[in-house]
């Protein structure tokens, strides 16, 4: 079974993110593997262990996305893939889907794509069901476990309302939650073989599309307004004086 895990590099949740010329910045930030993107390569991994196969990373992003795909080499998967062009340094969801799409394409015969249930950076969670959609397959959505039995997958949706089972035939677009179990730290020797992979960069070009249109588009962002509220702490001896301490605060402020 051939299954690609998407994943994306994003600021450490450490990060303060603020707005800089109407952009959103974090300043001098570590970038990370987006850590729900984590639990989708788990995922991918508990299958190839349970069905055979292999696992390909797939990420689109700059030179610096290397490292994110390098985390999920180091976790186990076979191989990674870097989709990297300029014209993508500012797309939405919908242009990361048809992009995402085309490079599924290009690796060929996917029976499992697997997505994280959102990014930290963006977090609309809409990703999955628009290349799902752009690719014609079924999606199954927020699945906590995962099983796959005679060319179809079996997952369990952890939903608010609770739990829901749901299937489809393969090939099929899933995103999961934490339920399906905590992420595997790297290896001493996944790290020194993914510090050593050759990940393959693909344009724009290699994929045979063009820059998809951005339908969403941030115009600008501002830091929320400063808080200026001053807390003044009422004392007195006992209760009754700070009480009517309060209440002449009250009355010279004009609040009642």
């Amino acid at each position: 079974m051939k299954i690609i895990a998407c994943i994306k590099q994003v600021p450490d949740s450490e990060a303060k993110v603020k707005a800089e010329g109407g952009q959103v910045t974090w300043g001098d930030a570590p970038l990370v593997i987006n850590p729900f993107d984590e639990y989708a390569v788990e995922g991918a991994l508990q299958q190839k262990e349970a069905v055979g196969g292999t696992v390909t990373a797939l990420c689109i992003g700059p030179e610096s996305a290397r490292e994110a795909l390098k985390h999920a080499l180091a976790m186990g998967a076979d191989e990674a893939i870097l989709v990297s062009d300029p014209a993508l340094t500012e797309i939405d969801s919908v242009a990361a889907a048809r992009v995402l799409a085309a490079a599924i394409k290009k690796v060929g015969d996917a029976d499992m794509i697997v997505f994280g249930r959102q990014t930290l950076d963006n977090g609309s969670g809409l990703t999955t069901a628009q290349v799902a959609r752009v690719l014609g397959l079924p999606l199954l959505g927020l699945a906590g476990q995962i099983k796959v039995e005679e060319g179809s997958v079996r997952v369990e949706r952890v939903i608010e309302e609770g739990r829901v089972t749901v299937s489809a035939r393969m090939p099929v677009v899933l995103s999961v939650v934490q339920s399906i179990g905590e992420p595997r730290y790297p290896s001493f020797m996944g790290i020194r073989k993914a510090s050593k992979a050759n990940i393959p960069v693909w344009s724009l070009a290699d994929l045979g599309v063009e820059a998809p249109a951005t339908v969403v588009k941030r115009t600008e962002l501002m830091n929320p307004p400063v808080d200026e509220t001053k807390v003044e702490m009422i004392t007195g001896e006992t209760p009754e004086a700070i009480a009517e301490a309060l209440v002449e605060k009250i009355l010279a402020e004009k609040v009642l």
